[in-house]
């Protein structure tokens, strides 16, 4: 006999964005969502009372499209109301986490349309030194992980179209990314708070920049890096797509005005280049 059960759609991403607002909003979450009760029959073969869990990661996107979210608990709540009516289901347990955006600050103050994800930046550097004759010592510094969101300025149209291409165009999307970049220090630099401004620099373009593509993007950036300091010759930029895909929600009588999308973890487009002086 089945002495207990639960089942539900687990890592469910939703990002909303509410573009009435100036600036921007931006929620993202991860949803779980649970139910428990009398299903005994869905084990025994008899589907009749077994909720879908592709019907679940629906109804987080069309909750989602008609219910502010203004705070997670509310959210929740409201999801855990409309599941509990469902027949058979005696408790309803939704489990939300969110991950937090600030907005992008430069030196004018606040980028409306772009945000930065704190917690998993780190900084590197990696210094090589020989006894050739005369001695020579190299620094390679960088950063990774910075990850980064803008809402607005970012499209992509006019690309090759072939039998295998799926891709709608679209002069309105998110653009995110987790920016790697890699410099070398001219020689006998010992000023290395240059960091700081080759950071703001990449940050600056990405926030500012009327985006064509991810290419389009990571060569603005690598411009601005390399006018921002004069120690460095050149700039490797790594720059990951992470995919946010528009939520079709027609099949459920609802538009998506660019407000609703899901969030990837891969496949994901990786665009890489060096921007030398």
């Amino acid at each position: 006999m089945i002495a207990w059960n639960r089942y539900g759609k687990s890592r469910i991403r939703l990002v909303k964005l509410d573009r009435s607002a100036d600036p921007h909003g931006l929620v993202d979450l991860t949803i779980d969502v649970q139910l428990e009760g009398a299903f005994e029959p869905v084990y025994e073969g008899d589907n009749r009372l077994c909720v879908a869990t592709d019907t679940m990661k629906n109804t987080v996107y069309a909750l989602a499209r008609q219910t502010p979210i203004a705070h997670i608990e509310t959210f929740a709540a409201a999801l855990a109301d409309h599941f509990i009516g469902k027949p058979a289901v005696t408790a309803a347990r939704i489990t939300v986490a969110e991950h937090v955006w600030t907005h992008l600050e430069g030196g004018n103050g606040r980028y409306p349309h772009a945000f930065h994800q704190p917690g998993g930046e780190h900084w590197t550097t990696v210094v090589t030194r020989t006894n050739n004759q005369p001695p020579t010592t190299t620094i390679q510094s960088g950063l990774r992980d910075l990850v980064v969101m803008k809402t607005s300025q970012s499209g992509f149209v006019g690309f090759p179209r072939d039998e295998y291409t799926t891709l709608p165009e679209t002069g309105d999307r998110i653009l995110a990314t987790a920016i790697t970049a890699d410099w070398a220090y001219r020689m006998g630099k010992s000023d290395f708070s240059a960091r700081s401004r080759i950071r703001q620099a990449l940050l600056d373009a990405f926030a500012v920049h009327e985006s064509r593509s991810v290419q389009h993007t990571l060569a603005a950036m690598g411009q601005r890096a390399l006018t921002a300091c004069s120690d460095i010759d050149e700039i490797t930029i790594r720059l990951p797509n992470k995919h946010h895909l528009l939520v079709d929600l027609a099949a459920f009588g609802l538009d998506n005005p660019n407000e609703v999308f899901v969030s990837t973890e891969e496949p994901y487009g990786l665009i890489e280049g060096t921007i030398r002086r």
